[in-house]
């Protein structure tokens, strides 16, 4: 029942997405349709008005300063013609001293100047502009029958002998009316093809941005299930939801493999604590029922459970030291170390287990092998490695361990004759409780955490690490730090 619900919510999910980028797209055509009929409609009055207006002031400013050309004439008279502009220069008391029409009526005395371009009454012109404290003005007239407006530019200068000049500049405005009709029909012709192909283009488009979405959502459905062989996959050729299924699939392998390290990790806990622990049980059961009143075996059993408690101790110890170094709670102190001195020391405490099984370890070191580490960890990964080592070495029971200084560096390295390591599995062999499949005999107690613990310390220590392999010949693993002389008062930097 949730899992439907959970389905059907999806499928929700992946609908609202498609209809809303469909609405969004149509909502954007919309608004640019109704910024259209604005521009061209609404206010095209308004902006042509403006644009004259713009274009009158323009020109009578150039004639201004054109004013004492010679060929002052020719250049009213073609600016004029070209514009369909009406422009007429006088002195204070009206006297035409340049004119672009020399046929329109001249009537300073108050009356009216007309002709082809209509009528502007010269008294309320001169009214404007004497009393304006600019030297430019532009306002609009009506015409009282035909009810059409007109722009009219007036401007005001001295001349070259000081003598007040005026200009006036008059252009009709021609109406819109019929134009904005014939706009009118072809803006709705063409707002309802536009909406239609909006409609239709942003639905296929929503379809094609919400189809490979969807199908990563369904995708993810199946992995939020624990389903880890589920695959991403991107196309609608977006780049975007390309990448994000390459992350998508690189995290569904990253939760694989951590999914398989926790099982790994229950299963090999749980068997490394019910060995001991049945031992432990055992024995004491054999102390309380059988060997309680012999002292010999009383202690020998003692003696084993003794035994399996220190490796359950040291189970419990490595796994709380490696969860605190992965969490940065375990920092390395580090000091003035003889890499070389402290290798033989970790090789002793094998000499036991040696001549008991007949295993050998052949050492070789060079002298001046100091570094700035931490020696307790660096001695924890020493043993960890020839420990290893020994675990997986081949039926001549020999491990090599080398360490060397070359190029400022101080090399370690320990060497087994065991089958080796596939190569698929030598990063892996890194995590925690990851062993190899190659069977063996384990002389050297463990806990499955050596490598893990390795991995770490070396890490935070700055060195470099990593493991040669070759099947059917061994492994080698190995790791190197900057070389530390002894007169050198400080580390050298990671």
């Amino acid at each position: 029942m949730k899992q439907t619900m959970h389905s059907q919510t999806k499928q929700k999910q992946a609908k609202g997405l498609k209809y809303r980028l469909w609405v969004y797209f149509v909502l954007f055509a919309a608004a640019i349709m109704a910024i259209l009929w604005l521009l061209q409609i609404i206010f095209l009055n308004t902006y042509y008005e403006s644009m004259k207006t713009s274009e009158v002031q323009k020109l009578g400013r150039q004639l201004i300063e054109q004013y004492d050309n010679e060929n002052y004439d020719d250049i009213l008279f073609r600016s004029a013609f070209n514009n369909g502009f009406m422009i007429q220069i006088f002195d204070r008391e009206g006297n035409v001293l340049h004119s672009s029409a020399p046929f329109m009526k001249d009537e300073p005395g108050g009356g009216m100047m007309g002709g082809r371009f209509g009528s502007i009454k010269f008294s309320d012109f001169m009214s404007r502009i004497q009393s304006s404290d600019a030297s430019t003005i532009c306002y609009t007239i009506h015409d009282g029958k035909s009810r059409d407006k007109s722009l009219v530019f007036g401007a005001k200068w001295p001349d070259a002998k000081g003598k007040e000049v005026y200009m006036l500049l008059y252009a009709p405005l021609m109406p819109v009316d019929t134009t904005v009709s014939v706009l009118q029909n072809q803006l709705f012709v063409v707002s309802v093809l536009s909406l239609v192909l909006a409609l239709v283009l942003s639905f296929l488009i929503a379809s094609k941005l919400a189809k490979p979405i969807r199908a990563l959502t369904d995708s993810a459905g199946e992995l939020a299930k624990g389903n880890y062989d589920v695959t991403f996959r991107g196309g609608g050729g977006y780049r975007e939801i390309d990448q994000l299924a390459e992350s998508l699939n690189y995290a569904t392998e990253e939760l694989s493999k951590t999914d398989q390290l926790r099982k790994d990790l229950i299963a090999n806990v749980s068997h490394d604590l019910r060995t001991p622990l049945t031992m432990v049980k055992a024995y004491a059961e054999m102390i309380q029922d059988i060997s309680g009143d012999n002292p010999e075996k009383r202690n020998a059993h003692a003696g084993v459970i003794i035994q399996e408690a220190d490796r359950l101790s040291e189970l419990v110890g490595d796994m709380l030291d490696l969860s605190r170094m992965q969490a940065g709670l375990m920092l390395p102190e580090p000091e003035e170390l003889d890499l070389g001195l402290l290798t033989r020391q970790t090789a002793m405490r094998f000499q036991g287990m040696c001549e008991k099984q007949g295993y050998q370890i052949l050492l070789q070191a060079t002298d001046d092998c100091f570094v700035w580490a931490d020696g307790k960890r660096m001695s924890q990964v020493i043993y960890n490695l020839i420990g290893n080592a020994v675990n997986y070495t081949g039926e001549d029971k020999t491990v090599r361990v080398k360490l060397v200084n070359s190029q400022g560096k101080v090399y370690f390295a320990v060497s087994d004759t065991g089958k080796g390591i596939p190569e698929d599995q030598r990063n892996e062999i890194w995590e925690r409780y990851c062993r190899s499949s190659e069977t063996h005999r384990r002389p050297v107690s463990g806990t499955g955490l050596g490598l893990s613990i390795v991995k770490e310390i070396l890490e935070a220590s700055g060195a470099d690490y990593g493991v040669e392999s070759e099947l059917g010949k061994g492994s080698t693993f190995w790791f190197s730090l900057p070389q530390h002389d002894e007169d050198q008062t400080e580390p050298k930097s990671y």
